[in-house]
């Protein structure tokens, strides 16, 4: 069995990867397959945090361009949030892997509240941490919430799994065929270049806290494994020129 290279890990899933091949929504067989590689990669012994988008069913920034007011849409989405968790918590549990869900607002009936201390035990116990709602917040979103949840819970990467992109290109690699893919990035790169790989404030918390990201596609096989050993997967941002 292959060594991990990472202790403890946050795993950002956008709403995205739960729709799958569908336009909107929540497809079962594409949770089933995240659930799967989720369980391979806790094989390996990772403690394992998620923070999961809602961007499947609900995005607060489209609603207000839509006529929403935009605090009420941003809390609309952390509800879209608590649906995808509660999905994936489901589809894991019947696969045998334990899961904790907690919540930055109070959904009590479903969700246990965010506390830290309470995260970490869970996952040193083994349970996978699935966390909902974001930061808890509206204009906040929910990138933000996995580099902060990240940064509390001490995890030494923060793993971004795209949904049909494998890495950060220079340009969109769905429209432009000539689009790049980067390798390796500094935060400085990231941020100058506008790469859109997750907002500037997300990008600028783990730029100032010295955490790993790691931006890899969901889709190859056993790639959520292959990124938790540090093999050469997708697109790494650190602190660390190699011009």
């Amino acid at each position: 069995m292959a060594k991990p290279k990472y202790k403890r890990v946050l795993l950002k899933l956008s709403g995205e990867a739960f729709k799958g091949p569908t336009a909107y929504g929540i497809d079962a067989p594409t949770v089933a397959l995240i659930a799967h590689s989720i369980k391979q990669a806790r094989a390996l012994g990772v403690e394992m945090a998620i923070v999961v988008g809602g961007g499947n069913i609900w995005r607060g920034a489209q609603a207000e361009k839509d006529g929403f007011d935009r605090v009420t849409a941003d809390y609309a989405g952390m509800l879209a949030t608590a649906i995808n968790t509660l999905a994936l918590q489901d589809t894991l549990e019947k696969i045998g892997v334990d899961t904790r869900a907690q919540s930055a607002i109070t959904i009590q009936q479903v969700a246990e509240p965010f506390i830290r201390r309470r995260a970490i035990r869970h996952m040193e116990k083994g349970r996978v941490v699935i966390i909902a709602s974001g930061t808890g917040n509206p204009y906040m979103t929910t990138d933000t919430a996995a580099a902060l949840r990240a940064i509390e819970l001490g995890c030494d990467v923060l793993l971004m799994a795209k949904n049909q992109v494998d890495g950060v290109y220079n340009a969109d690699p769905r429209k432009d065929h000539n689009a790049r893919r980067f390798d390796h990035l500094t935060y400085m790169q990231a941020l100058n270049l506008r790469l859109m790989v997750m907002d500037a404030t997300a990008l600028s918390l783990c730029l100032d806290n010295h955490l790993p990201i790691l931006v890899f596609g969901l889709q190859a096989e056993r790639s959520l494994e292959r990124a938790i050993c540090g093999e050469p997967i997708g697109t790494l941002i650190d602190n660390t020129s190699r011009e």
